[in-house]
């Protein structure tokens, strides 16, 4: 993914030259506990210019604080973004939603030590695609029949199969598979990638969390995110994690690339952690 410097001159440059009719989301959001874990530290939105994931880390609730401040925080973006705004907006509130854990940190210290992931995509009124990752949960786009993995996992795992020195499958059963190298926990400074894509009709997207991608693979994701509404979808592939055994928290957001104005009676939706969250 290019550099956030390299981003920002080149929206300078181009300004947001998109043409047409403008693009909105229609998704659907679904959040399971899953069949290990006593508590759901996931967290996501699904809106119409906004879907978001987040994984929180740190157990006894404390994954449950951060998945819902990161979800929070993004979701004050799901309205009209101009192109040119959108590696500004992103960034900021990337950046806004890890101060905000410091502050709880610093009002609660017993809060030291909890993170989050954190995968959203944002659609600006000029059809661009905003996409923002930290961690491990993880994107994809369904376009004409084939799947496409938009995030690259920062986890050891994947630093190792990038390397070189270890493939694909022995990622797959690797002790250490589910070390992250990266996330949102208010100590340090948020190291994301973000990426711009042209978003076009009928594209389908799903941002999961690892309890959903960990246990499916690709060709199932593409098969059922190919088939039903955003609803029925996220139903889908929510019960095929649980059949294929996930033993963490299962959350997925799906949604599809839809021309025109964004229906009035469809609401946001915020499922998992955040669902219940009174910070």
């Amino acid at each position: 993914m290019q550099k956030l410097g390299e981003l920002l001159r080149s929206h300078r440059r181009r300004g947001d030259a998109a043409t047409g009719t403008p693009l909105w989301l229609r998704s659907a959001a679904l959040s399971d506990v899953g069949l290990v874990r006593s508590n759901n530290e996931d967290s996501a939105y699904a809106g119409q210019a906004l879907v978001a994931v987040a994984d929180g880390i740190g157990g006894h609730a404390y994954g449950e604080v951060a998945s819902s401040v990161a979800i929070t925080t993004l979701a004050a973006l799901d309205g009209e973004i101009a192109g040119e705004e959108l590696v500004y907006t992103l960034a900021n509130a990337v950046q806004a939603a890890n101060e905000r854990m410091a502050d709880r940190i610093a009002e609660q210290p017993e809060l030291q030590g909890m993170g989050t992931t954190l995968t959203a995509l944002l659609c600006s009124t000029g059809n661009r695609l905003g996409v923002v990752h930290i961690g491990d949960s993880r994107a994809y786009r369904l376009r004409d029949g084939v799947l496409r993995q938009l995030t690259t996992d920062h986890t050891l795992v994947q630093s190792l199969v990038s390397a070189g020195k270890i493939s694909a499958e022995e990622a797959a059963t690797h002790p250490r598979r589910s070390m992250i190298l990266r996330a949102l926990d208010g100590r340090r400074a948020a190291h994301f990638d973000l990426s711009v894509l042209r978003a076009v009709p009928d594209d389908r997207y799903l941002v999961c969390s690892d309890g959903v991608s960990d246990f499916l693979a690709d060709e199932e994701i593409a098969e059922r995110l190919g088939r039903g509404s955003p609803t029925e979808v996220v139903a889908s592939l929510t019960a095929s994690a649980l059949e294929a055994g996930s033993s963490d928290n299962v959350t997925c957001v799906v949604a599809e690339a839809v021309e025109g104005h964004p229906e009035s009676e469809m609401s946001p939706v915020s499922v998992g952690a955040v669902a219940n969250w009174r910070g």
